[in-house]
């Protein structure tokens, strides 16, 4: 029979056991609630995705959206960390050392924003695999927008949020100052007319792309696309559009497609939170008519 003194001691073995057993349990539970890098899967990456999400300025809010639209489901294999900023979200690849994609909404009142154009390119710290200002440092290439500044001229911290390099890829500046910036001028005025837009931007990068950089190699995309669709008029309306890389001419008709054409092009998916019927109408149409003629 056991002595009193050594009920004593297995008492305390046991407890320290115990001990161990929750910190083991609470250290774990900690690391399922970190940020996870891992490749794109099949299934829905949406923006309530919290496993390989970096959630930045969460205290101070971010605006209403309709979320769902907003979810983009990536190729499988693809690198994505999801960054939510306060006007837009960015699909950021850590491997190619630029966006996926970006998406947000823009209404109508965001679209008649007034404020001046302000900000500084800058790393985000806080994403891996985020370039610094002067990797792009005479690269031959403008840093370009995924989310215009433009668009988020409603509120000071959503415009220089946009200078965070996570939403810039080099663009060839003839297109950056031409037919790219005629298609953002474009949005702003459809947003303003048609109450809201959803809007989906982001490089088409071909599998051994150009690179610069002087501390990592940054993929030059061959190509750009937008995706919008109108959400609050009868019946919705989408449509896209794909610019080379380049000087790009002519008119604004020669550069708008479906969405299912950006699909192809890229391997994602986006708006899959519609019925289908609704989607396949949607995203297999390309009537630039029904946005310029009204």
């Amino acid at each position: 029979m056991a002595t009193k003194n050594q009920v004593i001691q297995w008492l305390k073995w046991g407890a320290w056991v115990a001990v161990v057993a929750v910190i083991v349990y609470l250290l774990s539970k900690n690391e399922d609630s970190q940020v996870q890098d891992t490749p794109a899967t099949e299934q829905s990456q949406t923006l309530a995705s919290t496993e390989q999400a970096t959630n930045q300025n969460s205290s101070q809010g971010t605006k209403s959206k309709e979320a769902n639209l907003e979810s983009v489901v990536m190729p499988r294999g693809m690198s994505n960390t999801v960054v939510r900023y306060k006007g837009f979200t960015v699909h950021f690849n850590k491997n190619l050392h630029i966006p996926n994609c970006v998406v947000y909404e823009i209404t109508a009142s965001e679209a008649r924003g007034k404020r001046d154009r302000e900000g500084d390119f800058t790393r985000d710290p806080k994403v891996a695999g985020c370039p610094n200002w002067w990797d792009y440092r005479d690269s031959g290439y403008d840093r370009g927008h995924m989310a215009p500044a433009g668009d988020m001229k409603w509120d000071e911290q959503a415009m220089n949020e946009t200078f965070f390099l996570t939403n810039i890829c080099p663009q060839d500046n003839a297109l950056n100052a031409g037919m790219w910036n005629d298609i953002e001028l474009k949005v702003r005025e459809w947003a303003r007319r048609d109450k809201a837009l959803i809007v989906i931007t982001g490089p088409i990068v071909d599998n051994n792309p150009k690179t610069i950089g002087q501390d990592m190699d940054i993929a030059v995309p061959e190509a750009f696309f937008k995706v919008l669709l109108a959400t609050k008029t009868t019946p919705m309306r989408a449509i896209a559009f794909i610019c080379p890389n380049r000087y790009c001419g002519g008119s604004l008709k020669s550069y708008a497609v479906s969405v299912d054409e950006v699909e192809e092009r890229t391997g994602m998916n986006f708006f899959n939170s519609l019925p289908d019927d609704v989607e396949n109408q949607l995203e297999s149409t390309c009537n630039l008519n029904q946005w310029l003629n009204r």
